[in-house]
């Protein structure tokens, strides 16, 4: 990228899974300027290996887009060694390092150490800006530790979204059937215990929160619940913080957005809506989870639920 060439805004989606922001990063994906990814930390395994659909309904190796990206970045060369890269990252961004990340930030030092996979991986966001040239590039990969590696890419203007779920409405969801869509298969979404997913809800939350403290400037965190109830005004109070046009957004109402296609490459079957789309509470948890269950996840993310603003009783 050349000096001219401003650096393009990355926006960094953060927080856990089943938590909304697929659903949040493709509307934000349809706003003049604006690009959604999906979940980029995933397109070496899903995309290089397993070729996985495309937002746009076709393979990654058939998408015009992800084609042009890959074959500009790595300049026509074979492009890197997909698995050792996934299985690096894999290896970088487990829950077990985040004592040893901390300890780094306190003392100065980068939370995940520099590797050189890091230069194939920003070589694709640079290449998505000379190519598509969007203002902003809206990644929902949503893992802390990954937006730490983006933070010092060169090349990057980064910026974060926090979005936090009700925890017994994000163990639910974990616990539902999905089939991702991303194949001609049944292939069905990772489903978690009650524990483990109890457990990442406080922990990545309450790292979002350490490593981008919304006092910055270039943080914004937001509740699903009160996104889904007021969508318009959350959509533009982000749109607002990248400098984007918020007179025109894909909101034909309060409720409803018309979604276009986008060239994710990962994240929840949602990001392959089109057309005219009602957003709706997402409340089952609430009549259907087991109040034993509801108790449990409780008790695990009791400090996280007063923290961000949920009552005990559900």
């Amino acid at each position: 990228m050349s000096d001219q060439t401003p650096s393009p805004k990355v926006l960094f989606v953060a927080g856990t899974g089943r938590s909304g922001t697929t659903i949040l990063s493709t509307i934000l994906g349809q706003l003049p300027g604006a690009m959604s990814i999906g979940e980029l930390r995933y397109v070496w395994e899903r995309g290089f290996i397993e070729d996985h659909r495309c937002g746009c309904g076709l393979p990654f190796s058939e998408c015009p887009v992800w084609k042009a990206v890959v074959e500009h970045a790595y300049c026509g060369a074979t492009p890197p060694d997909a698995g050792a890269v996934s299985r690096d990252l894999l290896s970088r961004l487990r829950m077990l390092r985040i004592p040893s990340m901390v300890v780094r930030q306190l003392r100065g030092r980068p939370a995940v150490p520099p590797h050189p996979n890091d230069e194939k991986i920003a070589a694709l966001y640079t290449a998505l800006s000379q190519l598509e040239h969007p203002a902003v590039i809206v990644d929902s990969s949503k893992l802390p530790p990954y937006g730490k590696i983006l933070e010092r890419l060169p090349g990057i203007d980064l910026y974060v979204v926090h979005v936090v779920r009700d925890p017994r409405a994000n163990a639910f969801s974990w616990r539902r059937v999905k089939v991702t869509g991303d194949r001609d298969d049944d292939a069905t979404m990772e489903r978690l215990e009650l524990w483990r997913s109890s457990a990442m809800w406080v922990v990545w939350n309450y790292l979002v929160e350490f490593w981008w403290p919304v006092e910055r400037g270039r943080v914004v965190r937001v509740r699903y619940e009160d996104f889904v109830d007021r969508p318009r005004e959350t959509v533009e109070q982000i749109a607002q913080m990248l400098g984007l046009d918020t007179s025109r957004t894909p909101f034909v109402g309060e409720r409803s957005v018309r979604m276009h296609t986008t060239h994710t490459v990962a994240g929840n079957p949602n990001r392959h809506d089109r057309g005219l789309v009602q957003l709706r509470p997402d409340e089952e948890w609430r009549r259907a989870m087991p109040r034993l269950q509801r108790a449990v996840v409780s008790l695990f993310t009791l400090p996280g639920l007063r923290h961000f603003g949920y009552s005990l009783r559900s």
